[in-house]
């Protein structure tokens, strides 16, 4: 009775020690199993695996994409202007071996690196280029980070600078400048437009030079587009060739007036007898 109370109880042992190995992995994760200090060959899951406490020890590994904030850090630009930035890093473990053999706390030695990598290129780059090139430069960020996390099984998918913070004298320099540009690019076109009103004046003149009733038409039509406005005042210009009509009313031989006929005193002796 003895002996089958024992084995009872060294099966039931065994079976809790069975049921205490076993271990369940998600679709995302890969386990690297240590037996006896050495790595085995290749990392265990997804599913169900068996880890067989005490000689051999498991380290889970995340395959999904990492969310890191890389904080804020304090640059100098190329020109001297002291700016302070922080930007945001997407990782994820490619090969989950090397992620634990070849670098302790791998998250931590790619923040790390993150960091140091953001004041190395911003420090390389003119404050012009961080604000208008940002494309460029979050390019450059991800080749130089990936660079040097490939060899710890570690992919670095992108790094978007996230934010820029300038003093405040730059920022009053800075908008002081977008004033003058606007004020400028406002002169530039109000003189352009001066400049075509004035060719299309020119070619108005000309065209009207050789039809003069055009100028007659015109001015009636004038006329008729300030009287619709109500106005009280009328200014009614007279033309200097309809003032010299009257000035000189003498015709010609085919009963028109003539506009350069001298009066009618020119060209005859006056009687200076009559003057006395």
């Amino acid at each position: 009775m003895l002996p089958l109370q024992v084995t009872g109880i060294v099966v039931g042992i065994i079976v809790l020690y069975l049921l205490s190995c076993i271990r369940v992995l998600n679709e995302y994760e890969r386990g690297v199993i240590f037996r006896l200090g050495r790595v085995l060959s290749k990392p265990k899951g997804p599913g169900l695996i068996f880890v067989f406490w005490p000689i051999d020890r498991m380290v889970r590994v995340s395959l999904r994409v990492i969310v890191h904030d890389v904080p804020s850090q304090d640059v100098i630009t190329h020109d001297n202007v002291s700016v302070s930035v922080n930007a945001v890093l997407y990782y994820r473990v490619v090969d989950p071996m090397r992620a634990i053999l070849e670098v302790e706390q791998f998250h931590f030695a790619t923040s790390q690196l993150a960091q140091t990598t953001l004041r190395s290129v911003l420090g390389q780059a003119m404050l012009d280029e961080l604000l208008a090139e940002r494309d460029t430069i979050n390019q450059r960020l991800q080749e130089i980070i990936d660079e040097h996390t490939d060899p710890w099984g570690v992919k670095v998918s992108l790094v978007e600078v996230k934010f820029v913070d300038l003093p405040e004298h730059m920022k009053r320099a800075m908008a002081k400048q977008a004033e003058a540009e606007r004020e400028r690019r406002a002169k530039v076109i109000h003189a352009d437009g001066e400049s075509q009103a004035a060719t299309k004046l020119r070619e108005a003149a000309e065209t009207i030079e050789g039809h003069p009733m055009a100028m007659q038409m015109r001015f009636l039509q004038t006329l008729v587009e300030v009287g619709a406005e109500n106005n009280t005042t009328l200014v009614f210009p007279v033309p200097l060739e309809l003032a010299s009509t009257f000035l000189n009313p003498s015709p010609n031989g085919n009963g028109k007036p003539r506009w350069d006929e001298p009066s009618p005193s020119h060209g005859k002796p006056v009687d200076t007898g009559a003057l006395r």
